[in-house]
């Protein structure tokens, strides 16, 4: 038992209150069993009230996410709606201050997963009910619409139902604010706010929030001008005659991106893709995959083997609210015969390819940007077209604002290649830009492994990979982290740390961060932080090498990374 007495009994009477005016029949049932129980001495029971009862989600900048279930500490209708009535009362008090038109107007949209619909719809009734234009969005849509349609409709906020790639059980509530924040996501102190309304909120009776049903349903045109927007800077393509075909296979991952994809590229004229059958249709269980990011080891297996029957050139992946890419190349000696480019590698190529797009068109005043934790290759691009480069920390509520941003990139598999029509990543106009890139140069007989030979030529070999500590909890993240921090290590094996940059500290950063930066002799670096979303804590290893030709470049490179790697592992007891 991991609580007391006390503990429980205030859980006991939150519950109680909770399941009398619970608006889910299933969720209110589910709790008055669970009740029930108590009292026959079933533990399992009593900790469950108190998992679910005894804290609250913490709305932060990533809006919310976590587990379907009762009680605040879980996503269902009841935390929806007061959340929803909180964020309504702070647009109001945005809009009494001249801070956004005098009726705000809110975009609704959500993704596939269990309850997403049900959540969007109780989300869109409150904003309705506090009087303001409320528009939901036709049907299950990827998170990068959503924030299309913010800035495409002029409204003040937009919220997404979506916990992205977060396993089966879970779901969330992402914000977008526009007017002045022109469609980014919140950052503090505003979430701050936001999270003391809503607690206002919770504290009185669910029953004096006003829900209405009159908003307003979108149709098929917000699409079609999400996906006209994004033909913009692509030149259409002629099909490919038959002995020169591209073969591109695709995965929705379970998930949104599908439809909307595969429209962009219909009208780009791209070849059209072989889909992962098993994978194309929503599907909120997910069932092929133990985790739906395509970063997860097997999440490609399906890819992998779809490719192998079609002779694929490229995989274009989506995860399963399609706000991130990755793809994989065929790769002479690997067991799949395919292998897919690292974050950090497939940001290089699109980054380069932002920069040269910009500069053909007489772009002069523009910046590069990319998170922290993420490679700083992209600093030497802007350099070579002397563009601003700019390190934000980890999300793009920052990378999204910074000034004059051509791209935007994190190595978690997150690209913005078109900040003028979206303020977030976008994984579906960056696999448009990407597979444009692929037709150039399979045009030429290459493919952009080439293209990587090339930046390694011009700018060096940033090599990097991510170790990657998994554990049961937050809390226990947290205090590895801390443990870190209180007892940092003077070196990882041979190379000494000539600097170490604590982002808690004020001043080190836009806002305190829970990141380690350990600057190293020699040009490497590790950055340390815990997940925002899951209980990890990630590691981001960098080193770099511009001696000698690209093979000797590359070998040097991934040489320091390996020895990198196994001393932070080493070094840290990992």
């Amino acid at each position: 038992m991991t609580f007391s007495n006390s503990e429980l009994a205030r859980a006991m009477s939150i519950a109680e209150r909770w399941a009398a005016q619970d608006p889910d029949r299933a969720t209110k049932a589910e709790v008055e069993a669970t009740i029930n129980l108590i009292p026959t001495g079933v533990e399992e029971a009593a900790q469950s009230i108190v998992d679910q009862f005894g804290t609250r989600l913490s709305f932060g900048t990533a809006g919310l996410r976590g587990e379907i279930g009762p009680g605040p500490a879980r996503m269902n209708r009841q935390v929806i709606i007061q959340t929803s009535a909180g964020f309504a009362k702070f647009l109001a008090e945005r809009a009494a201050r001249g801070e956004s038109a005098e009726t705000p107007t809110v975009v609704v949209g959500f993704d596939a997963r269990t309850l997403s619909d049900v959540f969007a719809r109780d989300a869109a009734e409150v904003f309705a009910g506090a009087g303001f234009r409320t528009i939901l969005l036709p049907g299950p849509l990827p998170t990068p619409v959503t924030a299309f349609a913010v800035r495409h409709l002029g409204a003040s906020a937009g919220v997404m139902i979506t916990a992205s790639h977060n396993p089966p059980r879970d779901n969330g509530y992402k914000v977008y604010l526009g007017d002045a924040d022109g469609g980014s996501q919140l950052t503090s102190p505003d979430d701050a706010a936001i999270a003391a309304l809503i607690d206002e909120v919770a504290a009185k009776p669910l029953s004096d929030v006003v829900r209405l049903p009159q908003y307003e349903r979108a149709g098929q045109e917000v699409i079609d001008a999400y996906v006209s927007a994004a033909t913009e800077g692509i030149a259409a393509r002629d099909r490919l005659p038959s002995d020169d075909a591209f073969t591109i296979v695709y995965t929705a991952m379970h998930g949104v991106g599908s439809a909307t994809a595969r429209a962009l590229f219909t009208a780009l004229g791209y070849p059209e893709v072989k889909v992962v059958d098993a994978q194309d249709q929503p599907d909120g269980a997910f069932p092929t995959v133990s985790f739906p990011n395509p970063e997860e080891p097997g999440a490609l297996d399906l890819a992998y083997e779809r490719a192998r029957e079609v002779d694929a050139d490229l995989i274009i992946a989506h995860d399963p609210d399609a706000d991130r890419l990755a793809i994989a190349l065929p790769f002479e000696g690997s067991e799949t015969g395919y292998r897919r480019l690292t974050g950090n590698q497939l940001g290089l190529v699109l980054g380069w390819q932002a920069a040269q797009r910009f500069a053909a068109a007489g772009g002069t005043k523009g910046s590069l940007a990319c998170t922290i934790v993420s490679s700083p290759a992209l600093m030497k691009v802007a350099e070579r077209y002397g563009l601003d480069y700019a390190e934000t920390l980890s999300g793009f509520k920052w990378v999204s604002r910074v000034p004059d941003l051509v791209f935007g990139f994190e190595e978690a598999l997150g690209y913005l290649t078109r900040p003028g029509m979206v303020r977030d990543k976008d994984g579906i106009t960056a696999s448009a830009d990407l597979i444009a890139l692929a037709l150039d140069l399979h045009a030429k007989g290459e493919t952009v492994w080439h293209e990587l030979e090339r930046a390694t030529a011009e700018f060096g070999c940033f090599a990097s990979t991510q170790v990657t500590v998994r554990l049961e909890s937050a809390q226990a993240v947290g205090a590895l982290a801390a443990q870190i921090r209180n007892d940092p290590p003077r070196a990882f094996g041979e190379a000494a740390v000539e600097r170490l940059t604590d982002l808690l500290e004020p001043g080190m950063a836009e806002v305190p961060a829970d990141v380690l930066r350990f600057d190293l002799a020699g040009g490497s670096r590790v950055m340390i932080r815990p997940s925002g979303t899951e209980p990890k804590l990630k590691l981001y290893l960098d080193t770099f090498s511009d001696e000698g030709d690209t093979a000797s470049r590359t070998a040097s490179a991934e040489a320091a990374l390996r020895a990198l790697e196994q001393a932070v592992i080493t070094t840290l007891g990992l």
